[in-house]
């Protein structure tokens, strides 16, 4: 018998499982593929990591760890995992994600720089922000190689005696009442506790309990253009995040050499959890809306490289969800994180950990609970 069963080994699962792993634990993680993959939310080289958080004060002691976890996983490995950019937060000045970010900044002691939009253009000569607009920048913040930090989860877990299984999948799950029978196409497995952290198809695993989170699977895109390295690249160019007139983007320098890549937030195209995404491509925003951004944003023309496609799996207010499943003490589940999600990855594997091991976190997860859905 396994002490963990991890059904979904992304960004959260494989998380967990190096934790849980490097405490002592006994940890089995089962997924559908072969982790990292591009089937999941995870994929496309890059994450940003930002700790001012215009999405809400509540996020910040989590930015604030998943960072120091980022940079102490960074020194376990020869990859290079981590950019330290810094992320510039550029929006109307009394919008209500700039007055957020500067909130949370004066709150948790962040430092922050706040910059007109002439001061903008000044520091970093590849951007051309309108006059309304500001920038406040984190200069500790920056850029995540994504499945580079998921690589180095899955080996250091490996590495401490986890299991994973990879291509299989999960026909049942039949709580007992001291442990979790998971029935696989190849067998059977007991774990006395059971994380699913499954993404886009998390309510497949929780219908099997009769539960149903409320999840929006979302197909998005995102871009490379080609760039003038002199101006954009990552040694003098920021991460940075773009809330303005009910659009927000986001972006990043050209890493390694590959080109400005940037994507929107907000938007997409709502799918089905089993429907294959279309291709990049086959919808005129796929280009529209980034090469618009880019002709807005910035003062040198780019010429678009590629563009992939990804899922957002998101709750229905934008917040995650970290807590047992309701009814079950030893089933824990972690979702809704999709479109800002991967930064906490890090630290949201360590809070299931102390889940598994203490029974609750050290952080208020009171906007994360689900059952905020239920009443």
């Amino acid at each position: 018998m396994y002490d963990v069963a991890i059904i979904g080994a992304g960004s959260m699962g494989l998380a967990a499982g190096y934790y849980l792993a490097k405490s002592g634990k006994n940890v089995l993680l089962v997924d559908s593929d072969n982790p990292p993959h591009d089937q999941g939310s995870h994929h496309g080289e890059t994450r940003l990591i930002r700790q001012a958080y215009g999405e809400g004060s509540s996020y910040v002691p989590l930015a604030i760890r998943a960072l120091t976890l980022w940079k102490e996983l960074d020194l376990k490995t020869e990859d290079k995992l981590f950019y330290e950019t810094g992320v510039l937060n550029i929006g109307d000045k009394n919008s209500e994600f700039i007055q957020q970010v500067r909130r949370s900044a004066a709150q948790f002691g962040l430092g922050l720089t706040e910059y007109s939009a002439t001061e903008v253009n000044n520091k970093w000569q590849g951007f051309k922000l309108g006059k309304d607009l500001v920038g406040c920048f984190e200069s500790e913040s920056g850029v995540l190689m994504s499945e580079r930090c998921l690589q180095t989860y899955r080996d250091l877990a490996l590495n401490h005696g986890a299991e994973l299984k990879s291509y299989a999948v999960v026909q049942n799950i039949v709580p007992k009442s001291d442990y979790v029978q998971i029935m696989l196409n190849d067998g059977k497995i007991d774990a006395q506790q059971v994380i699913i952290s499954a993404g886009k198809h998390t309510n497949q695993f929780l219908e099997m309990l009769n539960e149903h989170a409320p999840l929006t699977p979302t197909r998005k895109t995102f871009s490379w253009f080609q760039a003038n390295e002199a101006f954009y690249g990552e040694d003098y160019f920021p991460g940075w995040a773009y809330d303005v007139n009910q659009q927000t983007f986001y972006g990043f320098p050209s890493i390694e050499n590959q080109g400005i890549k940037l994507g929107r937030h907000d938007g997409g195209q709502v799918v089905k959890r089993h429907e294959p995404l279309d291709s990049f491509g086959e919808h005129t925003s796929d280009i529209n809306d980034v090469q618009n951004q880019v002709e807005r944003l910035f003062s040198e023309s780019m010429v678009h490289k590629e563009g992939q496609v990804c899922t957002y799996t998101n709750t229905p207010d934008g917040d995650f969800i970290i807590d047992q499943v309701p009814g079950y003490s030893h089933i824990h589940v972690a979702c809704g994180f999709s479109g800002h999600g991967f930064k906490f990855s890090s630290v949201v594997g360590e809070i299931l950990t102390e889940f598994i091991i203490d029974g609750e976190s050290k952080f208020d997860l009171t906007p994360f609970r689900y059952e905020r859905f239920r009443n």
